[in-house]
């Protein structure tokens, strides 16, 4: 089988999780928001905070998703990751912080 890395441009920012979530992961289920927030045991505002990318998912949500979803808790871990990183990485000003040369 053969694996191909996924090529985003530098400028495009990774989709957040809640994303993915929302648009494709939910809806393949058939239930419904609630029912998906009720069997991660998370409350429907959080799960509609997530979806609506005004909450990161944690570490502690990474691993009911793992769980729920069956693809483990690093899969959503990395993607926050990214996008989080990606954000700092254009928002954070590090013009005044030296880099270090060792020896």
């Amino acid at each position: 089988m053969t694996e191909y890395a996924a090529k985003r441009g530098a400028d495009r920012c990774p989709t957040h999780p809640g994303y993915l979530l929302a648009d494709e992961v939910i809806p393949a289920t058939g239930k419904s928001k609630s029912e998906i927030a009720r069997l991660l045991g998370i409350s429907r505002q959080h799960l509609h905070d997530i979806l609506n990318e005004a909450k990161p998912v944690s570490p502690a949500v990474a691993v009911r998703l793992g769980k729920l979803f069956g693809n483990g808790a690093g899969f959503w871990i990395r993607m926050q990751a990214a996008f989080d990183t990606w954000h700092a990485e254009h928002e954070v000003d590090v013009s005044d912080i030296p880099t270090l040369q060792f020896a």
